[in-house]
């Protein structure tokens, strides 16, 4: 099937401005690959916007912690846990813990190159599209306790 490219002639629909609302969350996590379930907070955080149609992006603004979507089940848990352990295993010889003095946590940090610290998610009528499974989740990947903060930015009308 062909590609449909849009004309350049005005047109009503895209006349309108998009809004955009921004939210943050702070959640304080206990690091070592913990999942936190943030589906509902997002919920409620489109739902305050009276938005009906567009994105949300779910941003964390940390480098040793990304956000994610996954089915959210123990077994699935525990093999994210699991995975990333086997990838990118802690190591104190990792440059980042040997370059700087009291740091072990360079395996954090890469994990969370990998993973990336954003997802979006289109909206529509008011409710995310997520697939019947998919929950959106925050992993921290540190090695110790922090407390974390996440912004939910939405854009639509």
């Amino acid at each position: 099937m062909p590609l449909r490219v849009a004309s350049d002639e005005p047109s009503e629909r895209w006349s309108h401005k998009m809004a955009v609302k921004t939210v943050s969350l702070r959640l304080t996590l206990q690091g070592n690959t913990q999942i936190e379930n943030i589906t509902k907070s997002v919920v409620d955080a489109l739902a305050g916007t009276g938005l009906s149609s567009g994105i949300v992006t779910v941003f964390i603004k940390h480098t040793t912690a990304s956000v994610m979507i996954i089915e959210d089940e123990p077994g699935i848990r525990a093999d994210t846990k699991t995975f990333w352990e086997g990838a990118v295993p802690a190591d104190p010889a990792w440059q980042h813990n040997t370059r700087n003095a009291g740091e072990d946590n360079g395996h954090s940090h890469l994990r969370g190159q990998l993973q990336g610290p954003s997802v979006t998610i289109p909206f529509l009528d008011g409710t995310m599209l997520l697939g019947p499974w998919q929950q959106i989740v925050v992993v921290d990947f540190d090695t110790r306790s922090r407390s974390r903060e996440l912004i939910f930015q939405i854009m639509g009308e």
